[in-house]
């Protein structure tokens, strides 16, 4: 069987209908996601980081019964398990103008718990990065422990926390490809429906794999910008170089005066 260029130019300049609404779902549940694991992953982290023990506990269990388990198993748990067991069932909900599928429910809900537990870690060690002598300076000047996390720990924090946070926004896109086994159809389902139909397996995943790579990219470059911007919000004239990110180049950094490093 020959490759047919054709039938992939076709696909990769030209998607279907079906394809480029499975292309709007992944995108859609991977912002979804990350913006609510972001919530209780910080959530998470201050628990673990709480002086009361049964927080730092349930965190604690959360987090390593979360990492310890994989993604595919959590969803299919979550999905059919519960149904089966009888303890939850996930309805369609009928909004006007918009009717969310039962499985997108579970999918995100899904995302959301396992992502969070990496990020809990993320911002956890983000947060254990800023030395502590900050927060007593801060507490001396009358702020609450409240007013000084969100006026000083996080800001430092932050720009530690944005690299490690995109990897995961990354990676949870591709991720979102394993949602085809609970019935979402996003871009992966659609791409085995149009296969099946079609016989024209490599052809249809090539630009599949492609399309991917076109949603990570731009992400990185989005990803590049923030971590610009927060370099020099903190004084840091230094820009990632998103060609470097992409193609193992030489990453910028701050500019140095000659007579300095004398």
């Amino acid at each position: 069987m020959t490759f047919d260029w054709s039938f992939f130019w076709s696909n990769l300049l030209t998607p279907r209908g079906p394809f480029l609404q499975g292309l709007a779902l992944t995108i859609i549940i991977s912002i979804a996601a990350m913006v609510l694991a972001l919530i209780i992953g910080l959530v998470i982290a201050l628990m673990r980081r709480s002086a009361f023990l049964p927080f730092r506990m349930f965190a604690s269990f959360y987090i390593w019964l979360i990492r310890g388990t994989p993604l595919l198993v959590q969803l299919v748990l979550i999905y059919t398990g519960f149904a089966a067991a009888g303890i939850f069932r996930f309805s369609d909900i009928d909004l006007p103008g918009l009717l969310i599928k039962a499985a997108v429910q579970a999918a995100i809900v899904g995302l959301v718990i396992n992502e969070s537990a990496y990020i809990s870690e993320i911002v956890r060690s983000g947060l254990d990065s800023v030395p502590p002598g900050q927060s007593e300076a801060a507490m001396t000047l009358g702020m609450t422990g409240a007013s000084a996390m969100r006026w000083v720990i996080v800001p430092q924090a932050l720009r530690i926390m944005v690299p490690p946070l995109g990897n995961s926004f990354n990676g949870l896109m591709k991720s979102t490809s394993i949602l085809s086994v609970i019935g979402v159809s996003e871009m992966f389902l659609v791409t085995q429906s149009i296969s099946a139909a079609t016989f024209r397996t490599f052809e249809i995943f090539a630009v599949v794999a492609i399309y991917y790579l076109v949603l990570t990219t731009v992400w990185t470059v989005i990803q590049a910008w923030i971590e610009g911007r927060l370099n020099r919000m903190v004084g840091i004239d230094a820009t990632p170089s998103v060609v470097g990110r992409l193609f193992g180049g030489r990453a910028a950094g701050p500019v140095l005066n000659p007579a300095d490093a004398k």
